[in-house]
């Protein structure tokens, strides 16, 4: 691949939707895990859900999802830095 076109206004929106596609099932992945865990916690928390094992399991899956959106923002970095390399 080569170096992208970052002249124009096209070449730059052109990079930019790339950009946003590296990573893009990560990304989404960790949010819903995220909403769910954050949902779960307060569900526990307010008592609609007697269990203090569904508390655990609910940070459990929110540190899953950060992981993941850390893991998609890595790599978006990684890509565009080697695209700018003209490495890839």
């Amino acid at each position: 691949m080569t170096r992208p076109n970052l002249d124009g206004d096209e070449g730059r929106a052109a990079y930019r939707a790339e950009l946003r596609r590296v990573g893009w099932p990560l990304r989404w992945g960790g949010l819903a895990l995220i909403l769910v865990a954050a949902g779960m916690v307060l569900a526990v928390k307010d008592g609609k859900w007697l269990s203090e094992d569904l508390l655990i399991v609910a940070y459990g899956l929110l540190a899953a999802g950060w992981a993941l959106v850390v893991t998609a923002i890595f790599m978006r970095t990684r890509h565009h830095k080697r695209r700018l390399a003209e490495g890839l």
